[in-house]
């Protein structure tokens, strides 16, 4: 069993920044991919940005340039800094750790961007 706890949403104007931070209750040297995903209100879930083990970071089209995905192996932690923030991301974004072969997922943290 994986515990993800997420937190760094909020309310930010379009060109603003936000940083999310997930932690987890295992060891992440021992999950084999851990990253983020967001879901829109009517959309899909869709893969945001995420780190797999013996590969660099792996990000969405729509997020290059502007989001940075990075972990803390000390504390267990994986963050994404978004910058550049568009209505367009508004959202909820959720944590997700691929480990032993079974997923899961954090409680989803929702990213407002209005002006």
């Amino acid at each position: 069993q994986v515990q993800l706890v997420e937190s760094g949403g909020g309310l930010v104007q379009p060109g603003g920044s936000l940083r999310l931070s997930c932690t987890a209750s295992v060891n992440i040297f021992s999950i084999s991919t851990m990253g983020w995903y967001r879901q829109a209100p009517g959309k899909q879930r869709e893969l945001v940005a995420a780190f797999s083990r013996g590969r660099s970071a792996n990000y969405a089209d729509f997020v290059k340039g502007r989001f940075t995905i990075s972990r803390d192996n000390a504390e267990n932690a994986v963050y994404l800094q978004m910058n550049s923030l568009n209505p367009e991301d508004t959202a909820v974004y959720y944590c997700n750790a691929k480990y032993v072969f079974q997923n899961y997922w954090g409680q989803g943290t929702q990213v407002t961007v209005s002006a």
